[in-house]
């Protein structure tokens, strides 16, 4: 087994959001022409930094795309969200889609943030797909360092698909059988009592605010 290969495809995906040294201008519309090297220390040691603090966006690489301060492969932008190339793909066309706020994770980002991106999502995917000559995509959240989170600013992966691409191996990817008789039962119990708490939480939040809007009044 090769036991380097998740740190390997962590670094890919932290290079894959960094934009290229030498982009040609003429020929596409890019934020910034400030250069951004993938290699560089300053980048080693922000990427550090933001694991220890993902919350900080001071030094988060989408936060400087989106402010213009770095270089990328615009695809589309609105008030919410923007959708830019990746520039290490996994197959051709593979574009991250970005909240202009800074989130550090999905959970974190509210309801309403996902919503105007989501709603985005089959127009955008569908032109990605035509350009690519796909017939297929996969949307990807890594959420999470133990799930390939590198860059802490939510993002979804956007990749175009063909039959027989062998992009993720099924027979490389280990299922476990689910216990119908034993876990089953005690993993949807719990399930539903997180989803049951998190209904109350909102429920609070959203008496909290209405309260506090007839304060105001």
């Amino acid at each position: 087994m090769d036991f380097e290969a998740p740190q390997r495809r962590r670094i890919a995906v932290l290079c894959s959001h960094l934009c290229p040294s030498h982009i040609d201008s003429r020929n596409t519309q890019i934020v910034s022409t400030s250069n951004c090297s993938s290699e560089s220390t300053t980048t080693q040691l922000q990427t550090r930094d933001l694991a220890k603090n993902p919350s900080s966006k001071k030094d988060c690489v989408f936060c400087q795309i989106i402010c213009g301060n770095s270089p990328a492969f615009k695809l589309y932008e609105d008030d919410m969200c923007l959708c830019i190339l990746d520039t290490s793909p996994l197959s051709r066309g593979h574009s991250l889609l970005i909240p202009k706020r800074h989130f550090c994770s999905l959970d974190t980002t509210p309801p309403s943030v996902m919503a105007a991106m989501c709603s985005k999502l089959p127009f955008i995917s569908n032109a990605i797909k035509k350009a690519a000559g796909c017939d297929s995509f996969n949307l990807v959240v890594n959420n999470g360092a133990a799930a390939g989170q590198v860059i802490f600013h939510t993002h979804i992966h956007i990749i175009p698909r063909k039959l027989h691409d062998r992009l993720w191996d099924t027979e490389s990817l280990r299922r476990l059988s689910l216990k119908l008789d034993e876990e089953a039962p005690h993993l949807v119990e719990s399930i539903r009592e997180h989803l049951s708490l998190a209904n109350s939480e909102e429920e609070c939040k959203d008496q909290a605010s209405a309260l506090a809007g007839n304060c105001r009044e």
